[in-house]
């Protein structure tokens, strides 16, 4: 159950950035977006892209 709750509170804190870094474009602040998108890549490829790839795997052998 706890892992439920740190994926979904994960989920939803990303998803806020990413409608934050949006908006931040919008607005005209590009600047702001750019740091804010870099941020979130970096993320993905140092934080999430191993569990990523090792969940893809796990679903192609079911």
């Amino acid at each position: 159950m706890g892992d439920w709750i740190f994926a979904f509170f994960h989920v939803f804190l990303l998803i806020g950035i990413v409608l934050y870094a949006l908006y931040s474009l919008i607005v005209g602040n590009t600047t702001r977006f750019a740091v804010i998108a870099a941020g979130l890549v970096l993320y993905y490829f140092f934080v999430l892209h191993k569990a990523v790839k090792k969940e893809i795997k796990r679903r192609h052998k079911k």
